[in-house]
C-alpha cells in the first residue's frame, strides 16, 4: 500500500483545523455559561412575577443571542473541514464518527434552533410557563449539542465500540452505546461543560462590575444581583472543573500516557511520582527527553502524580522514554515498544494489501483465514505502520505542558475570587465601592478564555500525532489536495473569523453600553 503525503497539505491542514476549532470555543463556552445564567434568572421571574427579573432575563437574553448565531457559523465549517481537507479520516471512520454529529444536526441543533425563537420572540405571546421551558430546553439543547460533539472527540482520543473491515476498508460500529456512553466521553463532557459555565460566570461577573465601576443608575440593581448569581454559579463550576479534570486525568493516565507525560514533562517514569508545580521547559523548543533526567528547576508536590494517574502513593507512572521503550503496567500488562508497534503495523498494512490481493483473485478459503488472523493480530498497531521515526510518536512536549498549568493556574484563581466574591456579599461589604475588585472581575475575563482554550490546547497537541489515537495518524488521515488551495482558504478564514469576532464584541459592547 503506497501512500503519498504532501507535509505542508498536512501543515496547512492542521492549522486551519486549529484556526477554526479555536475561533468556535470562543463562543461555545459563553452560550453554554450564559444559557444557564439567563435560565436561572428567568425562573426567578417566573417564581416572583417581579419585572425586573423579565428586564434582566432579556438583557443577558440578548448578549446570548449574539454570541449564540456567531457560535454557529463557526460550527458548521468546522464540520465541513472534515469532507475537504480530512477525507481519507472521514473514510476510514465516518460510519462511527458521523454518527453522533448526525444526531447533534438533527436533534439537538434543531432542538435549540426551534426554542430559541420562542424565547426571543415569545414574549407576551405564550404562557410564561412555556417560555420559561423554552429558555432552559434551549440551553438543555445547545448543552446535548455538546455532548455529541464531544462525544465524537472521545471516540477520536479512546476508540471504542468498533471494528475494522478489511473488505470495505472501514472501521464499523458495533456497539453504539459503548461510543455513546464511553467513559471517557463521559468525564470530557462533564469537564467541558461545567468548565464552560466559568466563562459564562466570569462574563456576568465583568459586565457588572462595569456598571458598577461607571455607576450606571439604572444598571446597579441588575449588576449587584447578576454578579451574586454568577459568584455562585462560578465557585460551584470551578471547584467542579477541578473535581472532573482530576477523573479526566486519571483516565488520560489509562488510554493516553504520552499525553501525561507531555503534560508533566515526565521523560523517565518510576514509583513514587511527583506533580510538578513548575519547572523550566523551553516553551519554545522539543526538549532532548532521550538524554535528559528531568525538567530543570523543579518544584513539585510528592506522590502527587502517582495519586493522580494511578490513586496510589506508590503507583507507577511511565515518562515519554519507558513508552517508547516499551514497559510493563500495573496489571501485568507488557506495553511493546514504539519500535515493535511500528514493525507489527507495517505487518497489518501489508497483510490487508496481501489479503485484498489475494481475495481479489479468488485464493481459497484457508490462504484467506491465514491472512485475516496474521491481519486481527496486528491490527491494534495499524497506525504505527504509517509512523517514520519512533520521535513522531512524542508531542510537542512545551505546549502540553505550558497549557496544562495555565488552565490549572487559572481554575484555581477562579476557585480563590468567586470565594471571595461570595464571602465578601456574605458579610454584606460595600462590593460596588471597591474598584481594585471590580477592574479585577474585568481583568479576569479574558482569563476565562485563555483558561478555556487551554484545556482544549492540551486536548488536542497531547494526542499528537493521531487522529486518532493509536489507529490512524494524521499524515494518513489528510486529503489528497494541494497545500495552496488549503494556505489560501486559511487566509480567508483567518480573516473572516477575525471579522466576525470584531463584529460580535462591537455588537456586544453598544448592547452592554445601551444597558437594561
Amino acid at each position: 500500500m503506497l501512500l503519498t503525503i504532501d507535509y505542508a497539505a498536512i501543515d496547512w491542514a492542521r492549522a486551519q483545523f486549529a484556526l477554526t476549532a479555536i475561533y468556535h470555543w470562543l463562543f461555545v463556552p459563553l452560550t453554554l455559561g450564559l444559557g444557564l445564567i439567563m435560565s436561572i434568572m428567568e425562573t426567578l421571574y417566573y417564581r416572583s412575577g417581579d419585572a425586573f427579573w423579565r428586564r434582566v432575563t432579556q438583557f443577558w437574553q440578548r448578549l446570548f443571542g449574539i454570541n449564540f448565531a456567531m457560535g454557529v457559523a463557526t460550527g458548521i465549517i468546522l464540520e465541513f473541514e472534515f469532507g475537504t481537507n480530512w477525507s481519507n479520516y472521514s473514510w476510514f471512520v465516518g460510519d462511527i464518527f458521523g454518527a453522533p454529529l448526525a444526531i447533534e444536526g438533527i436533534v439537538a441543533f434543531f432542538m435549540e434552533s426551534t426554542f430559541v425563537a420562542v424565547m426571543y420572540f415569545g414574549w407576551d405571546k405564550v404562557s410564561k410557563r412555556f417560555h420559561l421551558a423554552s429558555t432552559w430546553l434551549t440551553w438543555l439543547g445547545a448543552t446535548i449539542s455538546a455532548w455529541w460533539i464531544l462525544v465524537a472527540n472521545s471516540w477520536m482520543q479512546m476508540p471504542v465500540g468498533c471494528q475494522f473491515n478489511p473488505d470495505t476498508m472501514r472501521n464499523e460500529m458495533t456497539s453504539f452505546l459503548d461510543v455513546a456512553l464511553s467513559p471517557f466521553a463521559i468525564d470530557k463532557f462533564l469537564h467541558t461543560v461545567i468548565s464552560s459555565w466559568i466563562v459564562g460566570a466570569a462574563f456576568v461577573v465583568a459586565v457588572s462590575a462595569w456598571y458598577l465601576l461607571k455607576k450606571r443608575k439604572d444598571e446597579h440593581q441588575l449588576a449587584v444581583k447578576s454578579l451574586r448569581i454568577a459568584a455562585i454559579i462560578g465557585l460551584c463550576a470551578s471547584v467542579g472543573a477541578a473535581i472532573t479534570g482530576d477523573e479526566s486525568a486519571y483516565k488520560i493516565a489509562e488510554v493516553q500516557p504520552m499525553k501525561l507525560a507531555a503534560m508533566e514533562a515526565l521523560y523517565n517514569g518510576g514509583n513514587d511520582q511527583s506533580l510538578t508545580a513548575v519547572a523550566w521547559v523551553n516553551p519554545f523548543k522539543q526538549p532532548d527527553y532521550q538524554q535528559a533526567s528531568g525538567a530543570p528547576m523543579r518544584l513539585a508536590i510528592p506522590h502527587g502524580l502517582s495519586i493522580l494517574a494511578t490513586r496510589s502513593l506508590n503507583g507507577f507512572v511511565p515518562g515519554v522514554n519507558d513508552i517508547l521503550n516499551g514497559y510493563t503496567r500495573a496489571d501485568g500488562t507488557v506495553e511493546p515498544s514504539a519500535s515493535e508497534k511500528m514493525e507489527r503495523g507495517r505487518i497489518a498494512i501489508q497483510t490487508l494489501a496481501d489479503y485484498r490481493q489475494a481475495k481479489s483473485e479468488g485464493a481459497d478459503e484457508a490462504t484467506l483465514n491465514s491472512q485475516l488472523s496474521t491481519l486481527n493480530s496486528n491490527m491494534p498497531y495499524f497506525g504505527y505502520g504509517f509512523i517514520k521515526d519512533e520521535a513522531e510518536l512524542v508531542p510537542f512536549i512545551p505546549v502540553n505542558f505550558w497549557a496544562f498549568r495555565i488552565m490549572v493556574g487559572l481554575g484555581t484563581l477562579f476557585i480563590l475570587f468567586f470565594a471571595f466574591v461570595l464571602y465578601l456579599d456574605w458579610r454584606k461589604k460595600d462590593i460596588p465601592a471597591m474598584k481594585w475588585l471590580l477592574w479585577t472581575a474585568i481583568v479576569l475575563l479574558p482569563c476565562a478564555y485563555i483558561c478555556s482554550e487551554s484545556g482544549w490546547l492540551v486536548a488536542e497537541f497531547g494526542r499528537q500525532p493521531w487522529t486518532i489515537q493509536d489507529m490512524l495518524p494524521i499524515s494518513a488521515s489528510v486529503s489528497d489536495i494541494g497545500s495552496t488551495a488549503v494556505a489560501t482558504t486559511f487566509w480567508l478564514f483567518l480573516v473572516l473569523f477575525t471579522t466576525m469576532l470584531a463584529v460580535e464584541i462591537s455588537i456586544m459592547l453598544k448592547q452592554i453600553k445601551k444597558g437594561i
